[in-house]
């Protein structure tokens, strides 16, 4: 007798249960804030039992960190306009969509705190920074290759992306003038 092995659906019963607990973390730390919450908590949430979390995360802080590497590390297209101030512009505005959409304060707080608490947390840090500085790269030196002259991904990270996340932080809105501003003045 041949034994067939499950087959699994990306878009299935797994992506469902994998996007409701993602969701229900995010909304745990919206209300409540890093590490007041548990597994049963985020469980209940979730509507699916605690074992299911257990058996495919092992723990909160290993869910906490998918969480956070999952929503800021969205892989999306990289803008291509023909210019690198339009390049950046368009990239600038999409991050600061993500970042102050309905889940993005809660998960870079979720990001900041686990990078405050210990390796484990480091990782997702250093890894939306590598994201982040190989999606700048690639837009850089395409503006290189058309001859354009262009500064280094870590020039864009220091006077674009981070004065954004800060202000993200500490509650003071981005504005689409304000972001186009610190392209304009980077550039």
């Amino acid at each position: 007798m041949n034994e067939r092995q499950p087959v699994r659906r990306p878009g299935g019963r797994s992506a469902r249960v994998g996007a409701e607990v993602h969701q229900a973390v995010t909304d745990l730390i919206n209300e409540r804030g890093y590490g007041n919450f548990t597994v049963g908590e985020v469980a209940a949430r979730a509507g699916v039992a605690d074992s299911s979390i257990y058996r495919r995360w092992g723990n909160l802080e290993t869910l906490l960190t998918d969480v956070a590497l999952t929503r800021l590390n969205a892989k999306s297209p990289m803008p291509d306009t023909g210019s690198l101030s339009g390049d950046l512009h368009t990239y600038a505005a999409t991050v600061a969509r993500e970042i102050t959409g309905p889940d993005g304060l809660a998960v870079v707080r979720l990001a900041v705190a686990l990078a405050s608490n210990g390796q484990q947390g480091v990782q997702p840090r250093d890894d939306l920074l590598a994201e982040r500085s190989r999606q700048l790269q690639s837009m850089l030196d395409r503006a290189r290759e058309r001859g354009e002259p262009a500064p280094d991904a870590f020039e864009v990270l220091d006077h674009v992306m981070a004065p954004m996340y800060i202000r993200v932080l500490f509650g003071m809105g981005l504005t689409p003038e304000y972001v186009a501003g610190l392209v304009d003045r980077m550039l």
